[in-house]
């Protein structure tokens, strides 16, 4: 059993063209000043992020953890600062049934011991039932706090799949913060190190030379045109990417008990 949706292979079509180190060098150094420019506008986003207004909330609204409903203000667990991730949930679905995505971003942060060096907590919120929530946790060995936030609204609740940022000061609660879709990277180092390979992460989407196509590109039922930025996070037990019935997000077939059973689909239809 594999955990990657890809299989080594030694005949990839599209290889970069081969040249002598000193030509190489120059290319790299070319490069090196756009990448240079890219951070430095990176800085100047981060900065005007840091000047954006907040908004009161009301930090006494209860959510339900491990502990049973506890107010909001907890999940800052007595520091300053607050990052949540809203992750989607299925109500009523097998393990492999849940969100490939979410299950990519979540498995990326499995310890935040330096965010809360920095005094700044980290938790999951999710707008399943908490029973279901904690069998779930439990089977992916998860070790950041979860939370169910049913039936409330933003931004505590609301649309899944977001990144939301609070502040604290006393009892009182701020939004300063909120981003989704790919604003989410910033959790998921695989991709910035996916980018920096010759077959990137294999998108429909990515620029690519023409011949440089990735195995595997393609999945089962989908096209190429789906632009999603994790589906080859989702995988059947031999590592093929595939959304079909035997699959489920990767990580889940390092976790006990990963014989495929029936599966929820991509749009909410179990297969």
């Amino acid at each position: 059993m594999t955990t990657t949706p890809g299989k080594p292979s030694g005949s990839l079509p599209g290889k970069p063209p081969v040249t002598d180190l000193a030509t190489w060098q120059a290319a790299r150094e070319e490069l090196l000043v756009r990448e240079k420019a890219h951070t430095r506008e990176g800085d100047a986003i981060a900065a005007a992020r840091r000047r954006l207004p907040m908004v009161e909330i009301d930090g006494t609204v209860e959510i339900t953890g491990k502990d049973g409903p506890v107010p909001f203000l907890d999940l800052f667990e007595g520091r300053d600062e607050l990052v949540v991730y809203q992750h989607m949930w299925y109500d009523g679905a097998p393990h492999q049934g849940q969100c490939e995505g979410c299950t990519t971003t979540v498995w990326h942060m499995k310890d935040a011991v330096y965010l809360n060096a920095r005094g700044v907590s980290f938790a999951v919120l999710t707008a399943g039932p908490w029973e279901e929530v904690a069998r779930y946790t439990e089977f992916m060995g998860y070790t950041q706090p979860w939370y169910s936030a049913v039936g409330l609204e933003a931004p505590i609740g609301g649309e899944p799949g977001h990144i939301v940022c609070f502040l604290r000061d006393g009892d009182r609660v701020f939004l300063t913060y909120s981003t989704t879709a790919r604003g989410n990277e910033g959790i998921n180092g695989s991709l910035s190190l996916l980018d920096m390979t010759p077959y990137g992460r294999g998108e429909a989407w990515e620029d690519r030379p023409e011949d440089r196509t990735v195995p595997g590109e393609l999945h089962e039922g989908e096209p190429s045109e789906g632009h999603e930025s994790c589906w080859y996070w989702r995988s059947d037990a031999d590592g093929v990417a595939t959304w079909g019935p035997t699959s489920r997000p990767v990580p889940q077939w390092t976790r006990p008990g990963a014989t495929p059973v029936e599966t929820l689909g991509r749009h909410g239809t179990f297969h």
